[in-house]
């Protein structure tokens, strides 16, 4: 599996990078959580609102800070 958050580098982004990370571990997922914060890279990828978090290349969250527990629902439902 493999897991993006793509964003700024703003607390936000960070605090979703950091809360899907945890998610991956209480999950006990064989998963690595990549963090991008490359902009251009991520206006190339089709995205122009952050944070988004990906599951194998496809955006299941676009915006918006969930919780450590609504990134495990939304983890979950892409296994």
């Amino acid at each position: 599996m493999t897991i993006q958050v793509l964003g700024s580098g703003c607390m936000t982004c960070k605090t979703l990078f950091e809360n899907t990370k945890q998610a991956v571990a209480e999950l006990s997922l064989d998963a690595e959580v990549e963090y991008i914060t490359d902009i251009q890279k991520i206006i190339e990828m089709g995205y122009l609102k952050t944070p988004i978090l990906t599951v194998n290349g496809n955006a299941v969250l676009v915006g918006g800070l969930p919780s450590v527990e609504e990134v495990k629902e939304l983890l979950e439902g892409t296994e």
